[in-house]
């Protein structure tokens, strides 16, 4: 490929190496999405952790839902709380105070050329999976494939660009890319899961199971009480455990994570003293629920802490996959029937701000109307999106949120629809080629519920019947893997360098993909183009222009109806823990880095009652 034709495919401004220089590269502690990583080479640990924290203690959380699988790789099954992060270790480690930066974890060094087209790990020689075998390339490059043919399908979008992967020595393995200039693919791969290949000789991959994993983590499956209960117990003498990026980290001795069905009872069973963290994710509990004995005795540590994470978006997902739904026009008409500002006095004490943005609450996210490169971006494509991209911000239906004022929402809704061809039919629900508009909002929570009934009254006025379905965790993800479903509430998490995942979001090939996150079915050639730009941009700047293009276009399209998210985490916890003086900008960091303090746990012991632990 010729320095004036990859030019012309990447960017001018993309400084290509010659060909000699593209065969070789100097191995480098970690490496950024774009610039330099912020730890040099000779770090002794990470600002936001305390090196010196003792070792010790227990850690109790909980979660709602179930489990039945150890194997979080594959479709089938629900996998288990806390397996991924704590029994399976990947090739390099993120931080979580740099946008997108990762440092050496399997690997020691990492090399990639300057066009990216190839990535070398080269494996730490001490590094040991829990049976004490050393992990090798070997085991690397069979994780590849197997993630590749037998793992969930997201693999296979977010690898799609990778050509090769060989194991050129027992600790040295090269991943070829089908293509140059994606800056993120390196990262991808150092984020990659790295398996035993030993231990699943003779096992079916593909099977979700309950069997105890072996892993190369710093803890490992302890006991477990399938669908209730899975307790992890730390690797006393874990390989990695002085490393400077884990340096300070994985304090607990054992972390349990109980399951609970209910989630009113798994909020009691916080206060009883059951567990000892809980991030809360529902503001009316938030407000309401915590004038607790434990609270007010200052046992129980109640705080919010700011953070600069992109919120992504939360929202009322269609899946357009549905006849009733291809029409954009239908989906702007229903978004005027969910009154936001009056929904977030009621039920979340005004503190939720309306998310405007796929990227919302980070630089990606796209405000007012589109200048400079971003519109030179979209003006490639006037004519193949909706016009409003070049001549409004977008900005969904608003109300006064007093109650009172939705008829003018409902009747801008009601032409939209007449325009999309639905009409009053005899038994008072609109219809359009003999079919009444009736449709389900799945859900698997309880608590969008009140959200929800609003909503589906409003819809009523206008004609159309929507009922509200709450299904168990597994009966929903069964579904969602299908896209058996109408609308869903759905999350599409960011990060601050989206690149590769997008593909699994938006792009046609995934639409029809059994397990994608393309839920909402999107095939759309423009989004499919930008999607392609956001993952070969050269520089953070691009980057920056080609996600905002995205955005609009998503936006415009309606795929969605936007709900809230906030800037801060809602925490409480029993005050038994330290915790490192520096607060990451863009996580918590509980599990990672806090650690169990032997004094404040002794004197909580002494004020609570012996039944309520």
């Amino acid at each position: 490929m010729s320095r004036l034709f990859t030019a012309f495919l990447f960017s001018a401004l993309l400084c290509l190496p010659s060909i000699a220089q593209a065969e070789t590269a100097t191995p480098l502690h970690g490496i950024a999405m774009h610039g330099a990583p912020k730890y040099a080479a000779d770090f002794k640990n990470l600002e936001y952790v305390n090196a010196s924290a003792p070792k010790g203690g227990a850690l109790h959380l909980a979660v709602a839902g179930t489990f039945d699988s150890l194997n979080p790789y594959v479709i089938k099954g629900v996998a288990a709380p806390g397996v991924t992060g704590m029994v399976y270790q990947t090739l390099m480690a993120n931080t979580e105070d740099e946008a997108f930066s990762e440092y050496g974890l399997l690997a020691e060094t990492i090399e990639t050329p300057q066009d990216r087209s190839w990535v070398v790990f080269n494996l730490r020689p001490q590094a040991r999976w829990n049976d004490g075998k050393p992990v090798t390339a070997e085991d690397v490059v069979w994780s590849f494939n197997t993630l590749m043919t037998e793992g969930h399908p997201f693999y296979r979008a977010y690898y799609a660009n990778v050509k090769s992967a060989v194991a050129e020595t027992p600790t040295r393995v090269k991943f070829t890319f089908s293509m140059a200039g994606n800056r993120e693919l390196p990262l991808i791969m150092g984020q990659m899961p790295v398996l035993p290949k030993h231990y699943w000789a003779g096992k079916n991959f593909a099977k979700s199971t309950l069997e105890m994993p072996l892993g190369s983590g710093p803890y490992k499956v302890q006991s477990i009480d399938a669908g209730r209960r899975i307790t992890y117990e730390r690797v006393a003498d874990w390989w990695a455990k002085d490393l400077p990026i884990v340096k300070g980290q994985y304090n607990f001795d054992t972390i349990v994570y109980d399951v609970y069905r209910d989630e009113t009872v798994l909020l009691q069973a916080f206060f009883s003293g059951n567990y000892d963290f809980r991030q809360e994710n529902v503001a009316k509990s938030w407000y309401a629920e915590y004038d607790q004995p434990p609270v007010r005795a200052g046992t129980i540590r109640k705080e919010e802490i700011h953070h600069s994470l992109p919120a992504g978006m939360q929202s009322f997902a269609f899946n357009i996959r549905r006849q009733m739904f291809q029409d954009a026009k239908v989906r702007q008409a229903l978004g005027y029937a969910f009154d936001f500002e009056w929904s977030n006095k009621q039920f979340a004490y005004g503190s939720y701000k309306r998310t405007q943005s796929y990227f919302a609450n980070s630089e990606l996210a796209s405000s007012g109307l589109p200048e400079g490169h971003e519109l030179e971006i979209l003006q490639k494509f006037k004519g193949q999106v909706p016009e409003e991209v070049f001549t409004r911000e977008f900005s969904p239906p608003k109300t006064s949120g007093n109650g009172q004022d939705m008829r003018q929402n409902l009747t801008a809704a009601k032409k939209l629809l007449t325009e999309a061809g639905w009409q009053m039919g005899k038994d008072g629900l609109l219809e359009k080629d003999g079919q009444p508009f009736k449709f389900e909002i799945l859900i698997e929570s309880e608590m969008f519920e009140r959200w929800i009934s609003p909503m589906i009254s409003n819809l009523k006025k206008l004609g159309i019947e929507a009922k509200l379905r709450i299904v168990d965790t597994s009966q929903y993800q069964q579904r969602m893997d299908n896209f058996d479903f109408d609308m869903t509430v759905a999350t599409f998490g960011q990060s601050l360098s989206p690149g590769n995942e997008q593909r699994d979001f938006w792009s046609s090939a995934t639409a029809d993909v059994t397990g994608s996150h393309n839920r909402i079915g999107i095939t759309n050639p423009v989004v499919d183009q930008l999607v392609d730009m956001i993952i070969s941009s050269p520089d953070r700047a691009e980057l920056v222009a080609r996600t905002r293009a995205l955005d609009r276009v998503l936006l415009w399209n309606y795929y969605v109806i936007p709900q809230w998210h906030l800037d801060y985490f809602r925490v409480a916890y029993w005050d038994k823990f330290g915790k490192p003086a520096i607060s990451p900008k863009y996580g918590l960091g509980v599990v990672d880095t806090w650690w169990y303090d032997a004094e404040k746990a002794a004197k909580i012991a002494s004020k609570v009652k012996p039944e309520a632990k």
